[in-house]
């Protein structure tokens, strides 16, 4: 399709502005803008392509930018003069050529390195190096909006070295203890949350459902200006009683106030994290897998109860894996 024939692109804009200090607050909000893969074109606006999840992320990212003292605000535009539509997206592009180019950059070096005769400690600490470099690559892809060009170099580098040696993680736990204490106060609850149910909506869905409240109700509302009725509880959205805390995921928010002791759904947690907050944290191989399957159900499904139903399927499959592992 040649540039007169393809559809303006639509873009949203962040526009910010933090406090002088602590200068710890830039760094962080920095990173969070890489990671989600947002594109500076001008001092203190950044850019993503329009669509629900990148909404969502700037969304959570003002939100931590004003509770840090800063101020930000979110605009949908499209280029009329300056910048137009191309140049953005080779800028998205360049961004993310950079990325491929330094996790290529780091598979040569640990296929220079890499000795099948090599001690035991050294293969280990080799599979977890590759480990992390699919986990970054995993990441990179699923910021790469407009097709990198250097995405098949690095796919290729990485997957010859997984030939050589297999990777494997490691899988922390804790004291396993299932006695929640949201369940004694809330039953058969209608749970409200926003419309269009990405990852952290679907996995707490199911959490609820779940671990919580056995005969919890969804309603699906506007995410913004929606006054709760008697009888509902919200989450994961803004003002709700369970959403977002610190760098906490809902579902993280939801397993600690439920006070759901589970080694499994720790490592659920930690997922939902990675998926949702797109930070890395806890580095988990399974994020990039899941995210893609929970894009998936939402691109098939647009019904959010049938959205749940799907990514219950996920999320109880995931759950029996790592519950038999743990014992």
């Amino acid at each position: 399709m040649s540039e007169q024939e393809r559809p303006t692109d639509r873009w949203l804009l962040m526009v910010h502005q933090l406090p002088a200090k602590p200068a710890y607050f830039r760094v962080k909000t920095w990173r969070r803008l890489q990671g989600i893969g947002a594109v500076g074109i001008k001092n203190s606006v950044y850019a993503l392509p329009a669509n629900e999840q990148t909404q969502e992320d700037f969304e959570w990212l003002r939100r931590e930018i004003v509770e840090g003292g800063g101020e930000a605000m979110i605009c949908e535009a499209r280029m009329v003069d300056g910048l137009n539509d191309e140049e953005i997206r080779e800028m998205f592009r360049a961004d993310r050529d950079a990325d491929y180019e330094a996790v290529a950059t780091e598979a040569r070096e640990l296929a220079a390195g890499l000795s099948k005769t090599a001690p035991s400690e050294q293969q280990a600490d080799s599979k977890a190096q590759i480990a992390r470099l699919r986990n970054r690559l995993s990441q990179i892809v699923a910021i790469d909006f407009f097709g990198g060009n250097s995405r098949e170099t690095a796919e290729g580098l990485v997957s010859e070295l997984e030939k050589e040696i297999r990777t494997e993680s490691a899988m922390p736990t804790i004291n396993d203890d299932q006695s929640g204490k949201l369940s004694d106060k809330l039953s058969g609850q209608v749970w409200v949350t926003r419309q269009g149910v990405q990852i952290d909506r679907i996995a707490s869905a199911w959490l609820i459902r779940r671990f919580i409240d056995p005969q919890a109700r969804f309603k699906f509302v506007p995410g913004k200006g929606y006054m709760p009725q008697p009888g509902e509880t919200r989450f994961d959205m803004f003002e709700a009683e369970y959403t977002h805390e610190g760098d906490r995921c809902t579902f993280e928010v939801l397993v600690l106030r439920a006070e759901l002791h589970d080694p499994a759904l720790q490592d659920i947690a930690e997922i939902v994290h990675d998926i949702d907050l797109k930070d890395a944290k806890f580095g988990r191989d399974e994020a990039a897998g899941i995210g893609r399957l929970i894009v998936g159900i939402a691109m098939a499904e647009q019904d959010d109860e049938q959205r749940i139903a799907r990514g219950s399927e996920i999320f109880n499959g995931l759950y029996e894996s790592f519950r038999k592992k743990t014992r």
